[in-house]
């Protein structure tokens, strides 16, 4: 079996040469480039390692950092039996079968197996938790990758029976560093291939830390090159207009939709652009930006500038109408517009609070001055009685009482100082000077008689 847990076909004369990122594989620890905070000297996974302690673990991390790398190496390291299986080719029938034959193994010669699980979060429930006694009694040393949250993925009892080790994306440097190697080594392209700088920072950032995905665009590119020189030119006609790393639904994909909002709240229309242009070729749906573009309208602009939402959800119908790539201005201009807008917040933390307050107080009854009247039968139960009528009576309209008497009368929304909303905020305190006077007056004058016409 591979470590895909997959059967191998038969080999029928000469063997197809495997790909540069699997020839390029580090075959010691040391060989690994980058992940110091684990496997630095005093990293905690090459202690254990050293001290032969390693415990199952959970290696999450995003694509082409070495996660499947780091578990051979720590099967050999540790004198383990290792076997690969794929959570999305594999299921419990397989794990089932590597368990009895590694406690067979166990048994008969005292070695160890290294179970790696690719893509761990793709296993349900019920099948990570047939993992649990075969990680409790020692039978497997289980690594489970993935590049999903496991706080969400993976179930809290194989978690808690697991260390959890966070791999980071490979750095530009460090992507340049192995790209170096694969060209020098003589397992890789063996000198035959002179690549200048320029071109070598733009595949490691074209590669968005992922190594393997560099090392797969060097070995394409490397048949394209004229008289061994890999000219920038040359690898970014290679390279084209090839989809930014964004695994749609992922951590990463949240962590991309994250920063257009947040450029956005911060006003700075340039990063807003820039994040916005990689989700839009990292093949994001225009509606999913759209919604996102309307959102930041009412939760960080707000009534700073009533025209924000209407113009985010013009750009919305613009993008769907338009389609791509044309729909893309109309997403690029709103994000501009939110961006040097003035900011509030304040309905959203408005919101926030009314939603606390209907928490706490859910079956408030409905003041009977508030309540509607449409049948004789309710007028006569006193609905709607003595409610004041604003264009007929201002005063009595803003002396009256409009939550339940079990609701506080504390504000909700405080408007801000920026933009239109510094016109709201004005208005309000009027709108309060009015109400405490309204009261005040009704209170030494008793309150009017109730009308009779509602």
């Amino acid at each position: 079996m591979d470590r895909k847990g997959l059967q191998q076909p038969l080999s029928l004369g000469t063997a197809a040469p495997r790909p540069l990122a699997d020839r390029m594989r580090p075959s010691r620890l040391d060989q690994i480039v980058g992940q110091d905070h684990l496997l630095g000297p005093a990293g905690p996974l090459r202690l254990a390692i050293a001290n032969g302690t390693a415990p199952s673990m959970i290696l999450w991390g995003p694509p082409g950092v070495g996660k499947t790398t780091l578990a051979r190496l720590v099967a050999g390291e540790l004198k383990a039996h290792f076997v690969g299986l794929s959570a999305v080719t594999s299921g419990v029938k397989d794990v089932r079968t590597v368990a009895a034959e590694a406690a067979e193994r166990r048994d008969a010669l005292g070695v160890r197996t290294l179970l790696f699980l690719d893509e761990v979060h793709r296993f349900n429930k019920a099948q990570q938790d047939l993992l649990l006694p075969f990680v409790e009694d020692g039978t497997l040393i289980l690594i489970g990758a993935t590049t999903e949250n496991p706080s969400f993925e993976v179930n809290r009892a194989l978690l808690s029976r697991s260390q959890l080790y966070i791999l980071e994306a490979l750095t530009t440097e460090t992507i340049i560093e192995i790209v170096n190697r694969a060209l020098e080594h003589p397992e890789g392209l063996n000198g035959r291939l002179e690549v200048p700088h320029d071109a070598l920072e733009l595949l490691a950032r074209w590669s968005a830390g992922d190594a393997r995905r560099a090392l797969n665009a060097l070995e394409l590119a490397a048949s394209t090159a004229v008289d061994g020189n890999l000219t920038s030119e040359t690898l970014a006609n290679v390279l084209q207009r090839t989809i930014s790393a964004m695994d749609k639904g992922g951590d990463h994909f949240y962590d991309l939709i994250s920063a257009p909002h947040k450029s956005v709240r911060g006003s700075d229309p340039h990063a807003a652009l820039y994040w916005l242009a990689r989700m839009v070729q990292g093949g994001a749906d225009l509606r999913y930006l759209a919604r996102r573009l309307v959102r930041m309208a009412s939760e960080d602009v707000g009534l700073a500038d009533p025209n924000a939402l209407r113009l985010a959800v013009a750009a919305r119908d613009a993008a769907d109408f338009l389609g791509l790539p044309e729909g893309e201005l109309a997403l690029a201009q709103i994000a501009v517009y939110l961006a040097v807008a003035p900011k509030s917040n304040r309905i959203y933390e408005a919101w926030q609070a009314a939603s606390r307050q209907v928490r706490s107080n859910p079956e408030a009854s409905v003041p009977i001055h508030l309540r509607n009247a449409p049948t004789e039968l309710m007028k006569s139960l006193g609905h709607g009685q003595d409610y004041r009528y604003y264009f007929d009576d201002p005063e009595g309209s803003a002396a009256q009482r409009y939550l339940p008497e079990t609701v506080p009368e504390s504000p909700l929304y405080r408007p801000g100082d920026e933009g239109w909303e510094a016109k709201v905020r004005k208005r309000l305190v009027e709108l309060e000077t009015l109400r405490r006077e309204a009261r005040a007056t009704l209170e030494r004058l008793g309150s009017p008689p109730p009308r009779d016409d509602l």
